[in-house]
């Protein structure tokens, strides 16, 4: 079985943020390495009929609720006491995801992801603007103004319209998925299912 862990992520997820962190233990601890994919969750919606849980679940009573119950004893179990929700969500990923597709796998994909997801979900900031995003990019050492000049070329824009075609194939309704060969799981509850899978072999 495959040692890889397929990540479809949007910076726009809450729980993408949740999963980026949980992944990081189940990856140590069972050897396994992570592709992380970016995507647009919000083609990823248009091509489903998905909506996010705000929406989908906000006329259903105590469900809400519970969601955020799960995150709170998600964010203690890991220990994220970082986060808070971002004053400006939705926040729109779309310029910070073409971004991350213009830098290549290796250091500065790994520092782009931290810094920018560190931007939506821990310090709140107004990230859909491209201006907000350089500036987090330039203080985390990265050229920001090269990176998102790059983001706007037609070869960036279509590897981030590839990547979320491409997930939408293999039956991707959301964020976070995760995939070990032609298992799929979904949603930051799983990471226990996946890393059982990953033990296992």
């Amino acid at each position: 079985m495959s040692r890889t862990i397929d990540f479809i992520f949007d910076f726009a997820s809450p729980n993408g943020y949740f999963a980026l962190h949980g992944l990081k233990g189940v990856a140590e601890r069972s050897g396994a390495s992570v592709n992380l994919i970016p995507c647009l969750l919000g083609g990823i919606f248009k091509a489903t009929g998905n909506q996010a849980p705000m929406i989908a679940f906000g006329g259903v009573k105590g469900k809400l609720d519970y969601e955020m119950l799960e995150i709170r004893r998600f964010i203690a179990r890991h220990g994220l006491t970082a986060f808070r929700m971002n004053p400006n969500f939705p926040v729109n990923s779309l310029t910070a995801m073409r971004g991350l597709c213009a830098v290549e796998p290796g250091p500065e994909f790994d520092v782009y992801v931290s810094a920018v997801s560190a931007g939506f979900w821990e310090r709140g900031l107004a990230m859909g603007d491209a201006a907000v995003l350089s500036s987090v990019l330039h203080e985390a050492g990265l050229d920001g103004e090269a990176i998102l000049a790059r983001a706007q070329t037609d070869a960036v824009k279509a590897i981030l319209a590839a990547n979320t075609e491409a997930a939408v194939a293999r039956g991707v309704f959301g964020v976070p998925t995760f995939f070990v060969g032609d298992e799929m799981f979904f949603g930051k509850e799983r990471l226990d299912q996946l890393e059982t899978l990953l033990s296992a072999t």
